[in-house]
């Protein structure tokens, strides 16, 4: 498997970036969902939140690394027994996709810097505030950050019903594509 996308399949770079970013985003989505109900006392308490907030933060810098490398390495283009259908919802459900996951890491650090305080990653280096200390931003960010949440696990799913389609259905190279397997 190249390293660079092909005109017929995802090179290994596109396809470890696709793969490594859906795990963090579930990974992420499932201890958010778990940590909000840590009590006070809960041996988790302080470090789940640690885990969420530097993952998310590097979650960021793979989004930023994942377009650069689309940039540099065009994806495959789609297949021709694609229907028009298929092609604008699959480049809707993309588009979408990027966006809410970096509204998802923007209000998560609006989250965690809204007393004015860095994000620290895993004690490797501090993200600093750009707002200072704004009273309440926790709160409206908060929100943001648990719905965009709900609608990207969401997308998520229907992503993966559509390639599953692709590949049950369909028996088209979709998924054998993604996966680095050779054409059927």
């Amino acid at each position: 498997m190249p390293a660079g996308n092909t005109t017929e399949r995802y090179g290994w770079v596109s396809a470890g970036l696709h793969w490594l970013i859906a795990i963090v985003v579930v990974g992420l989505f499932w201890l958010g969902w778990w940590m909000v109900d840590l009590s006070y006392y809960d041996d988790w308490y302080t470090l789940a939140p640690h885990i969420h907030r530097s993952v998310g933060i590097l979650l960021i810098a793979a989004m930023i690394l994942r377009l650069l490398w689309r940039w540099l390495s065009p994806p495959p283009p789609a297949l021709a027994s694609h229907s028009r259908f298929e092609r604008a919802a699959a480049h809707m459900a993309h588009g979408l996709l990027y966006v809410l996951i970096f509204v998802a890491g923007i209000t998560g650090y609006l989250i965690s810097t809204a007393d004015g305080s860095g994000i620290d990653v895993f004690d490797w280096f501090t993200v600093p505030s750009v707002t200072g200390e704004v009273k309440r931003m926790e709160d409206w960010a908060g929100s943001v950050h648990y719905w965009v949440t709900w609608a990207i696990i969401a997308l998520a799913v229907l992503h993966a019903l559509g390639a599953v389609k692709h590949h049950v259905v369909d028996r088209d190279e979709t998924l054998r594509r993604m996966l680095g397997l050779r054409p059927r």
